[in-house]
């Protein structure tokens, strides 16, 4: 990246600069004189780009220009537009894999080994409901269990519940994908304990939903039905105890950092995202993967216009062949649905300076850094391999969230250039594009990657952040979200209910 005073030029194949703060008519930007306001986050150009041309950020095509731009105009959609169309076909050109860092593999951190050899960053008790319809017996049962851990069991987390309105009058894929959100969900490691609650007659009922969940240990996961017993809060509140006993046996100890799963996520994303907090993302993957670990990479609408990047990066062939039909099984999606495939980005990308969906992709796959892709998983599906592992699934923020966590994500790193207070079941790193935000909503933000737009290097941030997520896995730091309580889970639906 290249800078001046208020503007950066991400290549030197690109034909317009982001604006690092307003540019107003008449300033010189890398000796082009400004014509007209460009603001914070948005482009300017900086050559004449004829109609029709492409516009070039990041060294790549983000879209072409619909009308003749001057130099020193701002380039936004009042000007340019997608190349993107349809389902297209893709050829394998593999890239050369990213160099290994062997010392990375030194880096321990405080965690819990669980008696099946997974690792854990927090000491929690989950209560996992099958059904949307024991939502508030299970908030209450984890209200009551959390005073009393506040109380007398200093060495659990916490008790808590995700809410959701699913696990019954689902039909196909859809009560599938319940299921397999919330097996997941319960044999997470950062659960140390977990009570399976059901109604009794729903779909999703115990006895239905143990057939999907297949082996379990009984020390750590219980079960109760609501409607076989008087006082279902009482009833469970009873087992929560059980399960607090069983969690209080387990102690921190050093882990290698490489047994770390991190997910990569992004949300109201701005003219900075890809030039700040998604390029320290994918440093910090990059490192984590070198040191043997796995990242997971989702959001498949927002790799589209990108997507050839994260192709050849393929480990092989078939993993190739499998981010192929990742991205155009998504696109047949939106046909199905008789909805536009590049309806993006959002009002708050567009406000933020992103214009085509191209710039969107191509700065939201930065989170994957430059290592290879080695595996593409099924929603609902978990982790299997190290190394960076692309996740089918929407962009919607807590479908994402909720997706990567059951997927087996002990953090999400969320970047965003608008803000957020959301968090899922696992803790939720939100990371700030420009240090505004982060001073701002302190309340939000846990990290700013702002700093880079100044006198910070990526090599210096990068171990600055690598040192914050050691204290975060190993429970001498939380996140904003885990602070407020900002729990919560959403599971993708695509069918009909009944």
């Amino acid at each position: 990246m290249i800078k001046t005073q208020n503007a950066a030029k991400i290549t030197e194949l690109d034909n317009v600069a982001v604006a690092l703060e307003d540019i107003t008519p008449g300033e010189q930007i890398f000796g082009i004189q400004a014509v007209q306001l460009v603001p914070t986050g948005h482009k300017m150009a900086l050559r004449p780009i004829a109609r029709g041309e492409n516009v070039i950020k990041y060294g790549y095509a983000i879209g072409r220009a619909t009308t003749d731009i001057k130099p020193g105009e701002h380039v936004h959609n009042h000007n340019i537009k997608t190349n993107l169309h349809g389902i297209e076909e893709y050829e394998y050109n593999p890239a050369n894999q990213h160099r290994i860092d062997k010392e990375s593999k030194k880096i321990t951190f405080q965690g819990y080994r669980r008696p099946n050899g997974k690792v854990g960053i927090r000491n929690e008790i989950w209560i996992i409901n099958t059904v949307g319809c024991v939502n508030k017996i299970a908030e209450k049962i984890a209200l009551k269990a959390n005073q009393i851990v506040q109380n007398a069991h200093p060495a659990i987390d916490g008790v808590f519940t995700f809410v959701h309105p699913y696990g019954c009058s689902q039909l196909g894929d859809d009560h599938i994908y319940t299921q397999d959100i919330l097996k997941n969900l319960a044999n997470h490691p950062n659960a140390a304990g977990v009570l399976v609650l059901g109604l009794g007659c729903e779909n999703n009922h115990i006895d239905e939903f143990k057939k999907r969940l297949g082996t379990w240990d009984d020390h750590r996961m219980k079960f109760l039905n609501a409607q076989d017993v008087s006082d279902d809060v009482e009833a469970g509140l009873f087992i929560v105890k059980e399960l607090i006993s069983y969690a209080e046996t387990f102690k921190r100890e050093r882990i290698p950092i490489g047994e770390l799963v991190i997910a990569l996520k992004c949300g109201g994303s701005d003219g900075f995202s890809g030039i700040t907090a998604n390029v320290l993302t994918g440093s910090f993957a990059d490192a984590i993967i070198h040191a043997g670990g796995s990242c997971i990479l989702t959001e498949v609408p927002e790799m589209f216009g990108a997507e050839t990047l994260l192709m050849n990066r393929s480990r092989d062939e078939d993993i190739f062949n499998k981010t192929v039909s990742l991205i155009n099984d998504f696109k047949e999606y939106f046909i199905r649905h008789n909805q536009e495939i590049y309806e993006n980005p959002s009002p708050g990308n567009k406000e933020g300076g992103i214009t085509t969906l191209e710039e969107k992709s191509l700065g939201c796959t930065q989170k994957g850094g430059n290592s290879y892709v080695v595996d593409v998983l099924n929603y609902g599906e978990t982790v299997k391999l190290p190394g960076l592992n692309l996740l089918q699934g929407p962009g919607n923020d807590i479908v994402a969230v909720t997706n990567l966590a059951a997927a087996g994500a002990h953090i999400v790193l969320f970047t965003t250039g608008r803000g957020t207070p959301l968090g899922g079941p696992v803790p939720t790193v939100k990371i700030s594009s420009n240090t505004t935000l982060a001073k701002t909503k302190k309340h939000w933000i846990d990290f700013d990657a702002g700093v880079l737009l100044h006198n910070t290097s990526l090599e210096d941030l990068t171990a600055q952040f690598m040192d914050y997520i050691i204290k975060l896995a190993g429970g001498e730091a939380k996140t904003n979200n885990e602070i407020n309580d900002y729990r919560e889970i959403a599971i993708f639906k695509d069918g009909v209910t009944l």
